[in-house]
Formats: C-alpha cells, sequence, structure tokens
C-alpha cells in the first residue's frame, strides 16, 4: 500500500473511531508499526493530527478570532449558559473566565443574589457594567487576546489569593484520556490556576469541541466538577463524559 493511502486510511479512522492505535493499523495492513509511526509522525507535522502514547488523536481546529466566535452556535450558547446560571446560589463569588459562552452566562445572572463577580475577562466585565447589584473584580496582567483574558504573573498572583464557590472554565476541546485542552500553554495554566483555587469548576461545551484535543491540557476529565452539553448530542457521546445535557432554547 502506498504511504498516501495508509495515512488517508488513518485519517478515515480518526473521524470514525476518534481515536487510532499504531499497533492496530500496522496488523490491518500487515506493516510495521515503525512504519505507521512513521506516518504519524508525518502527519503531526503537517497539523493532520495529534500524536499520543501509541497512536493518535484529531486535532481541534484552529478558533476564529474572539469577535468572529460571538456570532457562532448562539442558541446551543444560551441554553448552556441557562444550564450553568441555575448552579449559582445567593452570595457566592463566581469567577467567570473568557469566552462567548461564558458571556452569555454573565447576561443570564440572576438578579440581586449578592453575587461577586471575578474574571481576567475585560470583554466579560464589559457585560456587567450595567449590573450594580454585582460586585465585579477585574484581574489584571499582559493581554492574550485571541481569547482576551489576562495572563502572565500578574493575574496569577491575584487569582492565587481568591476562592471562588464556582468556576465556569473555557476550553477549545474535550476528550476522555486528556481533558480539558486549549492552544496557548499560558492561558491553559491560568484556567488550571482558577479551578485548583475554586470548590467547583465547571464546563459548558459546545458539540464542536467535544472529543477533540488541543495542544495545551488544563485539567483531567476528573478535575472537573461537572461538563454542560447540549442533549441535542448523541447520548453515546455524552455518557462517558457524564454530562449533563441541556435542550437548545429558541432563538
Amino acid at each position: 500500500m502506498l504511504t498516501s493511502q495508509r495515512k488517508s486510511l488513518i485519517l478515515a479512522r480518526l473521524q470514525r473511531d476518534g481515536r487510532v492505535l499504531a499497533k492496530d493499523i500496522a496488523l490491518e495492513l500487515a506493516v510495521s508499526e515503525d512504519t505507521i509511526r512513521r506516518d504519524m509522525r508525518d502527519m503531526a507535522a503537517a497539523g493532520l493530527l495529534s500524536r499520543v502514547h501509541g497512536g493518535a488523536l484529531p486535532v481541534s481546529p484552529d478558533l476564529p478570532d474572539f469577535s468572529t466566535r460571538k456570532s457562532f452556535a448562539n442558541a446551543e450558547k444560551r441554553a448552556l449558559a441557562a444550564s450553568a446560571v441555575a448552579l449559582i446560589q445567593p452570595q457566592q463569588m463566581i469567577f467567570l473566565d473568557g469566552g462567548t459562552t461564558n458571556a452569555e452566562i454573565a447576561r443570564l445572572l440572576p438578579q440581586n443574589f449578592g453575587l461577586t463577580v471575578v474574571t481576567h475577562s475585560p470583554t466579560i466585565a464589559i457585560e456587567l457594567e450595567g449590573r450594580s447589584d454585582i460586585e465585579v473584580i477585574v484581574i489584571g496582567g499582559r493581554l492574550y487576546r485571541h481569547s482576551m483574558v489576562a495572563v502572565g504573573a500578574i493575574a496569577s498572583e491575584a487569582i492565587s489569593r481568591l476562592r471562588p464557590d464556582l468556576f465556569f472554565m473555557g476550553a477549545t476541546a474535550l476528550h476522555l484520556q486528556f481533558g480539558a485542552t486549549t492552544g496557548d500553554a499560558e492561558e491553559a495554566a491560568i484556567k488550571r490556576l482558577i479551578a485548583s483555587v475554586s470548590a467547583e469548576t465547571w464546563l459548558c461545551l459546545t458539540e464542536n469541541k467535544l472529543d477533540m484535543l488541543s495542544p495545551c491540557q488544563i485539567v483531567p476529565l476528573s478535575g472537573l466538577s461537572g461538563v454542560i452539553m447540549s442533549a441535542e448530542i448523541n447520548e453515546e457521546r455524552r455518557k462517558p463524559y457524564g454530562a449533563t445535557g441541556v435542550k437548545l432554547i429558541p432563538s
């Protein structure tokens, strides 16, 4: 079999199964595992897959910039946000990560709950500008423009002194084996720190991010208190994540 044919088969298996093992492909094609590993190395260098021990996983697609993402999957994001807001109790401190789904959470926060909302995202803070019933704490630092969040030592120092009740995390991908991931190591470190100081960490996930993998791990699946995703996603895909399936809110 030609190299191009082997690579096409590997991609087809990734699309079908969500992961491939080098030994399984080698056995199926009657070639050595070294041959398949070499194919996978070449494919990883070309950005076609993500290599892991023993095999490969799909690569999550590059996310468009923040302003473009605001127009994507709005009904799904509103449904996820409504389910997230139902977890909030009066007088709690809530940490809102950056991201367009968390912006929907900010818009839906209950009135007169005596909430304190902490965020390292200026766009989230702006959503709360008119909410005099909410105490807003904005974390500063170096602005990571792709996600519109503060990162770095200044942000880390301020976050480390807080103890939020709930952290609503954003991520670019979620995978059973590797957990929540994102594309930037410094952003992943900040998210991991927030999760470590928070009593609970919840992830609202749109379908395009499920069973995918980005380069930098935030936390393993066990590091999340829960995952919220659309009930439109097949239950067989949701069940391994222990996810709460929520129905979409009509536009």
